[in-house]
This record gives structure tokens, sequence and C-alpha cells, in this order.
């Protein structure tokens, strides 16, 4: 039961710690990725949608792509989507400067895509771009779907196209992505971007999940990844159901980013519950089920 998918495992997409100001605390940030290197994950994922790439200026996204990489030697990717293809590439090739080891790109979004649209963008990207790279399905937010046809056509066809991040409610969706990616290529990677389809993924021959409770228990994660090693199915079913019990942190609050960052505040303490989405802060009722749901005890 293992795979020798480059990129495979359990991924972190990572919070960004900021300040009670709302700005970047890269101590913070230092403190969290040794925590999720310690507990050794496959990849760490920068800038995702749970580390608020939308919300940075530019300038802030380059910082955060230089120090990042300087605090672990854990693999990296970073996520380089924006609505300036510009603005794209300038971030993928701090990125590759920097030692990530590959970077990640959302469609355009905004802007209605067609097939035929987003497979010429992808083209345009592939042909730019000096290293690995992945896509991010994530229609939910961008209005469009990154069909597993149109990914095995790129996959084809770009050797450094390494593989996807499918966050779609459905696992259909991203079991017909692996097959249609494995029919052309042996060595791309699908990964889930839902956390309970983690084993799922790899039932289905996938590679993966990149996976927001991760920020939290990356433990339980890599023991789902010892069990699938193993064989043991014991163990993948006890891992199935503890997943499937803190799925909770997606509905507890407005907003799923700032309910994350709480619970790493409340548990951990190296930063704050401080994002720049507006509104998400959780009530004192809100807090109290995050501490019984994650067994975080106060002095």
């Amino acid at each position: 039961m293992t795979t020798a998918i480059p990129f495979s495992g359990v991924w972190c997409p990572s919070i960004t710690p900021l300040d009670n100001d709302g700005k970047i605390d890269l101590v913070g940030l230092n403190q969290h990725i040794a925590r999720l290197s310690a507990a050794n994950i496959d990849v760490i994922l920068m800038m995702g949608s749970i580390g608020e790439f939308a919300s940075f200026a530019l300038e802030e996204r380059l910082l955060l792509i230089r120090e990042a990489r300087a605090m672990s030697s854990t693999p990296m990717v970073a996520n380089v989507s924006s609505t300036s293809v510009s603005d794209i590439l300038w971030m993928a090739d701090e990125a590759y400067r920097s030692g990530y080891d590959a970077v990640m790109v959302l469609p355009p979004y905004y802007y209605g895509q067609t097939t035929q649209q987003l497979l010429s963008y992808f083209r345009m990207l592939g042909n730019a771009l000096s290293g690995k790279w992945f896509a991010y399905n994530f229609p939910a937010r961008t209005g469009c779907d990154l069909t597993p046809e149109l990914i095995a056509t790129l996959a084809a066809e770009f050797p450094h196209f390494a593989g996807i991040k499918d966050t779609v409610d459905c696992q259909s969706h991203t079991r017909s992505m692996i097959l249609a990616t494995q029919a052309v290529r042996d060595d791309f990677a699908v990964l889930s971007g839902y956390d309970e389809y983690y084993i799922p993924n790899l039932l289905a021959g996938g590679a993966g999940v990149i996976s927001g409770l991760n920020n939290v228990m990356p433990e339980l994660f890599v023991k789902a990844r010892t069990a699938w090693a193993q064989g043991d199915l014991t163990g993948l079913q006890m891992a199935q159901r503890e997943i499937g019990k803190f799925m909770s942190i997606y509905s507890i609050g407005d907003d799923f980013v700032t309910t994350i960052k709480t619970v790493v505040a409340r548990k951990f303490g190296y930063c704050t519950p401080v994002s720049r989405n507006a509104g998400g802060t959780l009530s004192e009722e809100q807090c109290t089920i995050i501490d019984r749901v994650f067994a975080i005890q106060h002095a």
C-alpha cells in the first residue's frame, strides 16, 4: 500500500500568523512551521486558501515566499495564484530561486472560463514556468471546473506539471481525475482538498491530501499515512472516524480560516486568532465548543 508518486502523502496548507494589528507575524510562522515539520508531514503549502493568499499584497507574498522557505527543510510548495499573470510569474520565479519544490496556480477567477480558455491559460503557464507546478481546482471559489479530461490533456503535454489539488466535495470527481491522469502519467499526483477524503483518495489510487486540519493535528494524518503503508485496516478505520469527528472545525464559525487560527492559538499559544477576513471572530460560546472538541485546557 505504498506509492512512489512524487509529492504524495500528507500536506498542510499552512495558516499565515498575523499579529493583533493584522500584520504578518514571522516569529509565529516560524514556530508553526517548526511544529508541522516535527510532525513529519510530507509537504507544506504556503499561501493556500487557509493561508489567506488573496488578502495579501504582492510585496507581502514575496516576503512570505522568501522567509518561509528558510524555516524548514520539509518540502514546500508556494501558491502563486493571482488575477495578474505577471505577478504569478514573478512569485513563481522567486519561489524557484528560494528553493521551493513547486508552485501551485488556480485558474483565472472572477471572469467565467470555458474549457478552451482554461486549456489556453494553463498551456501559457506551462510554457512560462521554469520548474514543477500544480493546478488548484476550487470551483466553488473560481466559478469554473478543471475537468479530468482537461487535466489529463495538460499532464500529457507538460512533464513539469506535477499534480492537482482537487478541492471538490465529491469523491467521484477526484476519482475520475485519478483515472484520467493515470491513463497518461504514472507520476502525476492527484490530491484531495477535503480532509475526510484522504483515505478514500488513497483507496482510489490517489496521492494524498492537502488538509486544513493538519494545522491542528498533523499527527492524526501521519498516523493514517503509516496505517496505509502497513496495510492496517483497523488503523485506517479509526483514523477515518477521528478525521470525521474533527471536520466540525469547518462549521463552528462564520469563517473557517479564522476558526482554524483560533484553534491553533488556543491550543498552542504561539499565534493570534487574527485573520484578514472580516467578521470571523468567534464568540465565547463558539470558543467553548472548540475547547471541548479539540480537548483544549486553560490554566
